[in-house]
């Protein structure tokens, strides 16, 4: 049985986090731990909030932080009764500590981590990818689905692949969490750029492998420039398609699916992205 952390932020709730680890669990027949990153340095509320004209207002700050504590505690207990209704195998813990440690530390022992792309732990918004994700990216310790902020479930899945090893280590990640799948519904996707032939890379190895692993697979090779035929070729897709590639290890990195790759992907597309790289 897998085991899916999925990450929340009690004071700004993720519905899709919450509806992606559902449907996820279901099909995986995965526990899930859901944590609940209960920061003590993050608030709900910002520190001109407490200003009165007697100054900052302890009396104030005591009723926002409560107020707090309900909401997160309303948060926990909607995420409880939706995983009792699901008739899901699942646990919950509350992190109080420092949110991105504390969360990368749970990574440690998971075999998959979901967490909303626009996941910030501050009272602040900010567009996707936000500093939270990049950090959290770059040092997680097991595959990450990025989800967008509308779920709609996973029926197809591209994986961007051009022959190096951090882009087929994820291939690698997505067969071992998803497995049995015949591929029917799986697209390798390879860009050709300047001279190169219009071929997979490293064709006869990559179809050796998935020919045991997916062997209905599709191999699609476009020619241009990476940035622009990948994210042409994916706004082309269903909603419900999931992006695999590997980025976001630092130092070697895919010869065209470096970081901000995968930055691009996340403010242009609205699909979820299954990112992993190997240390």
């Amino acid at each position: 049985m897998k085991k899916i952390l999925s990450a929340f932020d009690g004071l700004k709730y993720s519905v899709s986090t919450q509806d992606y680890s559902v449907d996820l669990a279901h099909k995986l027949n995965a526990h899930i731990v859901a944590v609940f990153l209960d920061d003590r340095e993050y608030h709900g509320y910002k520190i001109y909030d407490l200003i009165t004209e007697d100054g900052v207002s302890e009396k104030l700050k005591k009723e926002l932080d409560n107020q707090d504590r309900a909401h997160r505690k309303a948060s926990a207990e909607k995420l409880d009764e939706v995983f009792k209704k699901g008739k899901l195998q699942f646990t919950i813990h509350h992190d109080k500590n420092n949110a991105l440690k504390d969360l990368l530390h749970e990574s440690i022992y998971a075999d998959l981590l979901v967490i909303n792309g626009t996941e910030t732990f501050k009272p602040r918004n900010e567009k996707a990818p936000t500093s939270f994700i990049r950090h959290l990216l770059e040092d997680v310790q097991c595959p990450v689905i990025v989800v967008p902020s509308k779920f709609k479930a996973i029926e197809q899945v591209v994986v961007l692949y051009d022959g190096q090893t951090v882009s087929v280590f994820a291939l690698k990640m997505f067969n071992y969490i998803f497995g049995k799948n015949d591929g029917s519904n799986v697209e390798i996707l390879s860009i050709s750029t300047g001279g190169q032939t219009m071929h997979t890379p490293d064709s006869r190895f990559i179809k050796e492998y998935l020919k045991r692993q997916l062997p209905k697979t599709k191999y699609t090779v476009l020619k241009g420039y990476p940035d622009e035929q990948i994210v042409n070729h994916l706004k082309e897709k269903p909603a419900g398609t999931l992006v695999v590639l590997g980025a976001y290890r630092r130092g070697k990195v895919s010869r065209w699916f470096r970081e901000s790759m995968a930055d691009v992907l996340m403010s242009e597309l609205k699909l979820p992205l299954f990112i992993a790289h190997n240390k």
